[in-house]
């Protein structure tokens, strides 16, 4: 049955008759406490039309045919859909973001006070807002204490356990199953790419410091797809259509995921970065395809690594670095087998970062 049409009162914004039915948030529709859904779409009429429509301020009360349904919506809310809405506004990708180079963001560090972040409400939307729009946060003056990076985890979400458990310690150890357990330096890269989903938000304490070396970089990945989109579409292009696997393998474990290095939505906006050629495994292509991928491969990591990108800092006893995991990369410099260099980290989620900040928003 083909489905009428609405008339084309302004107040609706050029919206379907269907869409409107769907959206109305009357307790017959909806749940009065969790505002979910009491119907399928199979429930509504197939041939739904508006009937009438009548405005009172910025109501808009809507009757629907041929069940004779109410529905009320805000005009103001109506105002956000309609023909100039395109497409859904992502938070995790690229048009939600402010992206920076090393330079950029040092003039106006995204930085935090612990203390002050338990008791001011402001100053913790601040520092999540810096979490999820510049992709990171440095907070000071957290108690150098262990395990407390787990109580900075949970003021904004949940901690995600993996098989290196709720919390781990980045310091030399004697048989490392792990580069990141060792002095050695640790090139540009996101951590755990091989799992799948990979946690989105990583969390490093600072308990000491070596005396020389183990500085901390940061890098913005989106920044870097974005440069090799402009500059190289074609090796973009290559990078986000063009799986590979990354592996993990331990006494206790065996991970794998494959996915590609750069991730794109249905728009084609930069949303998620997988890099780590420390994990990467051998790459699955066609043999005439292998110098392509490589040429592409390495251009994006000269991007990456490119020293305007790097942001270098020190992070001292009671430092703790907060941020986004499929954004930004992250590495060190090397630092002395013998120093004390002992940082604690754990996982959290970025969905559980944007609830909280929705909350605090209320």
């Amino acid at each position: 049955m083909a489905m009428r049409t609405i008339p084309g009162h302004p107040a609706l914004r050029g919206l379907p008759a269907i869409w409107l039915r769907d959206s109305c948030s009357c307790n017959e529709c909806r749940d009065r406490h969790s505002g979910q859904r009491l119907f399928n779409v199979t429930d509504l009429p197939a041939d739904v039309a508006v009937d009438s429509v009548t405005v009172t301020g910025d109501a808009v009360e809507v009757v629907f045919g041929p069940d004779k349904h109410r529905a009320t919506f805000e005009a103001s809310w109506l105002a956000r859909f309609g023909t100039e809405c395109s497409a859904a506004l992502d938070e995790r990708t690229e048009a939600a973001k402010r992206l920076w180079t090393a330079g950029q963001i040092a003039a106006n560090l995204p930085e935090g006070n612990w203390p002050r972040y338990l008791i001011d409400g402001a100053h913790r939307e601040e520092c999540l807002h810096a979490l999820l729009t510049d992709g990171f946060v440095l907070l000071h003056d957290v108690p150098a204490e262990p395990g407390t990076v787990l109580t900075v985890a949970g003021s904004m979400g949940f901690v995600r356990e993996t098989n290196y458990g709720r919390l781990f310690d980045v310091r030399v150890e004697a048989t490392p199953d792990n580069l990141a357990f060792t002095g050695l330096p640790i090139a540009p890269h996101t951590d755990n790419p091989y799992r799948d989903p990979v946690p989105t938000v990583q969390l490093l304490h600072c308990l000491a410091s070596a005396a020389e070396g183990g500085e901390s970089v940061l890098v913005d990945g989106f920044l870097a797809a974005a440069r090799l989109r402009a500059h190289d579409p074609a090796s973009f292009d290559l990078l986000a259509g063009t799986p590979v696997t990354f592996g993990y393998s331990d006494g206790t474990a065996e991970l794998r995921a494959t996915r590609p290095m750069i991730g794109v939505d249905p728009l084609g906006r930069i949303r998620e970065i997988r890099f780590n050629n420390r994990s990467l495994l051998p790459i699955c292509l066609p043999p005439d395809q292998m110098a392509e991928f490589y040429a592409a491969y390495r251009a994006f990591a000269e991007l990456i690594s490119a020293p305007e990108l790097m942001l270098t800092f020190r992070l001292g006893p009671g430092d703790c670095v907060l941020f986004d995991n499929t954004r930004i990369l992250h590495a060190r410099t090397a630092f002395a087998a013998t120093g004390q260099r002992h940082l604690q980290g754990c996982y959290a989620d970025l969905d559980g970062v944007t609830s909280t900040l929705s909350v605090l928003r209320r």
